[in-house]
């Protein structure tokens, strides 16, 4: 028996081999193949997929200027204010500290508790919205950052509430399935379009008065950084070229499946723009520059969170607050069910007789835990990360490969300087790069019938151009009802003589509904929905059968849930 066979022997016979049900420990339902050193291997693959998001995160959030105060009259953004640039700088490396710190902790405690190799971090989509929509590029929305970061802590109390009383996947399957998949498409879009900016990515995107938005690339000196234009030279911008590139590096290591794809790219364009005195550089001569290059050189050092931590405020008094707390709840609830059930089907965990996955609820429950201590530590929503399918890839089957991404991540904190010097134009490509593999559910939506095709249209179209997740939802989400009340009520007066075209088509209300493994299992928990819950839930969203009198399911138009894409995983 060889070192590596004797070290798996060891832990699988130990206490951690029977709580983590390695193969070959005394658990009685010990997980087949499951081996120390690959859970290891696993848990790296995971972080190096998925370790962007600690720069990536911080750099949107920093974006909301955080409790950095504006106090000019004349510059509503404070561009080019030097000491609330200096601020921002602060904020951002808080920010990196408290992304890889919430991932360190919430991976932890998945792994712990639920027993499954899934990561934790900042969910792309809701940074942004919480950055652009409901705090405002620079504190210029209605809504303070404190407030927001209160709205985001009882979030997460709602959720876990929620979790415990089964009420989430109930939640999650009575909205419209198109409108689903729409929002997702939307956020990708919305994703890239931040990362197509100046401030937050590559540049090639500007402000016009006439058209509202224009082709960039400008250098900076002709760049005003009051109005957001290009005064001229467009496409001259040897940052927006570097970004360019990194785009397409990312692109082809992806086409080529190799791992990390996103974060080699990041690093390769990084490490370009980290030499002094060339025309891409992040430290210019400038006082700004100078001190982004002095805090550079330290290298490894820990920066403990001072100016984002526990900063909430609970004042509701806004019904704008409301508005945030709902569509964070909504998006996020979507996000975290359509992720851990993709990533369990991918690893082989769901029970094909219940339809549900060990450490199901305990693994919701820990992501809700999670989304209120990262409101403590000063960032947005976390979320199950799907790049943990690289590591399920890998092997990894048990809590262990989510202990390692955790170490990993809790490593990283002592090289914030490293993470803090990232341009945004090496992680505006990643951005774009996300935003694009976002796009692939809009294949799925019902686009036949135009009482689902209509409402999953403007949800995708308004979460980029009214730069808000809930607006866009509002939208599709209102439309979806007023058009097909509308239908219900001409049917009523009819007497069922006129019908829409393609009725055929349209996709059940509520989606696939509660299967009868479903209901059994919740009226039989120890936290059960209640029985009318269900029956209206029946009457709502199943048909009847004149035959036999019985509620069934219609069968709607939904993406494979067996399938995670190559090119995702390899992220």
């Amino acid at each position: 028996m060889g070192r590596i066979s004797k070290l798996n022997h060891c832990i699988a016979v130990s206490p951690i081999g029977r709580y983590f049900k390695l193969d070959g420990s005394p658990s009685s339902s010990s997980r087949e193949g499951t081996k120390f050193t690959t859970e290891v291997r696993a848990g790296i693959a995971t972080f190096i997929t998925m370790a962007y998001i600690i720069s990536v995160n911080a750099t949107i959030i920093a974006d909301s200027g955080g409790p950095c105060k504006c106090t000019s009259d004349s510059n509503k953004f404070c561009i080019g204010d030097e000491s609330y640039e200096k601020c921002l700088e602060t904020i951002k490396h808080d920010l990196i500290t408290a992304t890889a710190l919430i991932s360190c902790i919430g991976t932890a405690i998945m792994g712990i508790f639920s027993n499954l190799p899934i990561a934790i971090g900042p969910g792309m989509g809701l940074n942004a919205y919480f950055t652009y929509t409901v705090v405002g590029y620079h504190g210029s929305g209605k809504i303070s950052y404190q407030v927001a970061l209160a709205a985001v802590f009882l979030e997460g109390l709602l959720y876990v509430v929620l979790s415990i009383f089964g009420i989430r996947q109930y939640l999650a399957r009575i909205i419209p399935s198109s409108i689903k998949l729409a929002a997702g498409t939307g956020i990708g879009l919305f994703l890239a379009f931040i990362g197509l900016q100046k401030s937050t990515g590559i540049g090639l995107i500007t402000y016009d008065p006439s058209t509202l938005v224009t082709l960039g690339g400008c250098p900076q000196q002709e760049f005003d950084s009051i109005t957001g234009r290009c005064l001229g030279h467009q496409m001259e911008s040897a940052t927006t070229w570097l970004g360019i590139l990194g785009f397409i590096i990312m692109s082809l290591l992806m086409l080529y499946k190799i791992r990390g794809s996103v974060l080699i790219g990041i690093i390769l364009i990084s490490i370009i723009s980290w030499f002094r005195n060339t025309a891409f550089t992040y430290f210019p001569n400038t006082p700004q520059g100078n001190d982004r290059y002095e805090f550079f050189q330290k290298v490894v050092n820990f920066f403990p969170i001072q100016n984002t931590l526990a900063t909430m405020k609970f004042d509701f008094s806004d019904s704008e607050i409301w508005i945030a707390l709902m569509t964070f709840l909504y998006v996020d609830m979507l996000d975290t069910t359509g992720t851990l059930y993709s990533i369990a089907k991918f690893g082989g965990f769901i029970d094909n007789e219940t339809g549900d996955f060990e450490g199901s609820t305990a693994a919701f429950i820990c992501d809700a835990i999670s989304i209120s201590i990262g409101a403590v530590f000063g960032t947005s929503p976390v979320t199950a990360f799907v790049e943990s399918s690289s590591g399920i890839s890998e092997g990894g089957r048990t809590g262990i490969t989510a202990l390692v991404t955790s170490i990993c991540f809790g490593i990283s904190i002592f090289f914030i300087p490293i993470f803090a010097s990232i341009p945004p134009w090496a992680t505006g490509p990643a951005l774009m790069i996300i935003g694009s593999m976002m796009l692939r559910t809009v294949k799925y939506i019902n686009w036949e019938y135009i009482g689902d095709s209509i409402p999953a249209f403007l949800t995708i179209v308004l979460i980029p151009l009214t730069y808000n997740v809930a607006y866009g939802l509002i939208a599709g989400i209102g439309s979806y009802f007023i058009i097909n009340i509308t239908i219900f009520i001409i049917k009523v007066l009819t007497k069922g003589k006129v019908q829409p075209s393609k009725k055929s088509f349209r996709d059940n209300w509520g989606g696939d509904g509660l299967s009868e493994t479903d209901i059994q299992r919740l009226s039989s928990s120890a936290t059960p929905v209640s029985p009318w819950l269900i029956q209206l839930h029946n009457r709502l969203f199943s048909q009847r059968n004149d035959d036999d009198g019985q509620f069934h399911h219609i069968t709607h138009i939904s993406p494979p849930k067996d399938v995670i894409k190559d090119e995702r995983v390899m992220v």
